[in-house]
């Protein structure tokens, strides 16, 4: 995985309203508009499907943020794909997590992570890829690249028939419904926002 510095510096002309909002602000390419965005607050948006909701609130998940540089590499007819990758979140990878999957006694949890595919490396401008003692996501159990539609209603739907499968692979999983790691999901997510 690497960092928003992997994009190229790619300079912007007035194509289109994603354009223009990073104009506004003062990035004036790719690089530079992938930076703005790896530094806002990791949060939920009140409208994912928004195109400039990340803008508007200064705040974003991976699904939003990614979805929104997907969204100004197509008014740039640049060769960006928005990825959906789903990984064992662990404390390891992702730091937070820890403690409320204990509680659970759990180690691993599914979870879904976008990120950005250009010129075949993967992009990640939501979380510290370089980062000791975070470790990056060394493995993906599915990926497959998406449209910035899919990261709300698409995106559930599929980390929820994964659930399924998870828990049927899973056979210590003392029975427990997707409901409930989906409860699980949700408190880990709330403390990645620092909302507990």
């Amino acid at each position: 995985m690497h960092s928003w510095e992997a994009l190229d510096p790619i300079s912007f002309k007035p194509e289109g309203a994603v354009t223009a909002a990073f104009l506004r602000i003062g990035t004036e390419d790719l690089r530079s508009a992938a930076k703005y965005v790896r530094h806002l607050p990791y949060a939920r948006n009140s409208r994912p499907d928004d195109p400039l909701i990340v803008l508007t609130e200064e705040r974003g998940t991976c699904s939003t943020k990614h979805a929104l540089l997907r969204r100004l590499a197509i008014e740039r007819n640049l060769d960006v794909a928005p990825v959906l990758g789903i990984y064992e979140m662990a404390e390891q990878n992702t730091p937070g997590v820890g403690d409320i999957l204990r509680k659970y006694e759990l180690v691993s949890l599914p979870e879904t992570h976008c990120y950005l595919r250009m010129a075949g490396r993967r992009i990640d401008v939501t979380r510290a890829v370089d980062h000791v003692p975070f470790a990056a996501i060394s493995r993906f159990l599915h990926e497959e690249d998406i449209e910035p539609a899919q990261i709300t209603d698409y995106r559930n739907a599929l980390h929820k028939q994964f659930l399924l499968k998870w828990i049927a692979d899973n056979s210590g999983l003392d029975g427990r419904s997707p409901a409930h790691l989906w409860k699980i999901r949700e408190e880990c997510i709330a403390r990645l926002s620092g909302q507990d």
